[in-house]
């Protein structure tokens, strides 16, 4: 069965590695950007004292993709959801693989022992903490809502480290482009937001896994830090924090097309 499991794993790396020496003949350019609010519909997310996830990362989401529409007229954007609805995780994926885009950002909210705040900018990887694997459990944790999780995700199941290993196959397609756009996004955050930056990471998201792009997946402050939960659910809070990603993408933007 373990030989089996890891064949397995090695034909899908090949197959998935094959996917992007096709896609990064055209990764010098940025047309085409997926936004995905995460969450939605019967997955709230994580809680606050009033608040959910699902309904901050979508005001974020639509503010951002404004932006870049005003701003980049050469930039097609493209939204994994518009509205308080269930997108399957993997399907967030297969939307920006279809429109071949050029990013995919994954917007989020975080949650932990109230004391914590700060924002985090994920890179698909294998987690190097026990608290980066705690973040991608409890966002992995929506898959326990779909029809069909074990056909779609390989019988992998969120809430066993072990399940983790797979991931490792998969860190180093896009993770250069990826971790550069994390950094300008943290760099953003710290010195221009004035927020406080936890710093770019690497864990094993589902929604990042199978993305045939450079991604990343945000982290935008904790839900269960009182404060952080005032301003993520502020109007000043949603423009600033939609901004800053506006702006790094902007940077990347520059930085990609000027090689």
């Amino acid at each position: 069965m373990l030989r089996k499991t890891i064949l397995t794993l090695v034909c899908s790396l090949l197959l998935f590695l094959l996917s992007f020496e096709i896609h990064e003949q055209k990764s010098s350019q940025v047309k085409v950007i997926v936004i995905d609010a995460g969450h939605g519909g019967k997955d709230p997310g994580c809680g606050g004292i009033y608040s959910r996830e699902k309904d901050i990362t979508l005001k974020i989401a639509l503010q951002l993709g404004t932006l870049i529409e005003s701003n980049l007229s050469d930039v097609k954007v493209i939204y994994t959801r518009k509205d308080d609805r269930f997108i399957e995780l993997y399907d967030r994926a297969g939307i920006a693989n279809r429109a071949n885009a050029d990013l995919f950002i994954s917007i989020h909210v975080n949650s932990g022992p109230t004391h914590l705040d700060g924002t985090e900018t994920y890179c698909m990887g294998l987690h190097k903490s026990e608290q980066n694997l705690a973040v991608a459990q409890r966002e992995n944790a929506s898959i326990l809502m779909e029809a069909n999780q074990n056909q779609n995700y390989d019988g992998f199941d969120p809430n066993k480290p072990e399940s983790y290993i797979m991931f490792s196959l998969y860190q180093n397609a896009n993770l250069t482009n990826s971790t550069i756009l994390a950094e300008k996004i943290e760099k953003e955050f710290s010195i221009y937001n004035k927020r406080k930056s936890r710093g770019v990471k690497q864990a094993g998201f589902l929604v990042l896994w199978k993305t045939t792009m450079p991604a990343v997946l945000i982290e935008t402050g904790f839900l269960t830090h009182q404060e952080e939960e005032n301003y993520l659910n502020s109007a000043k809070g949603n423009i600033e924090m939609a901004f800053a990603i506006y702006s790094a993408i902007e940077d990347y933007k520059a930085y990609i097309e000027a090689e």
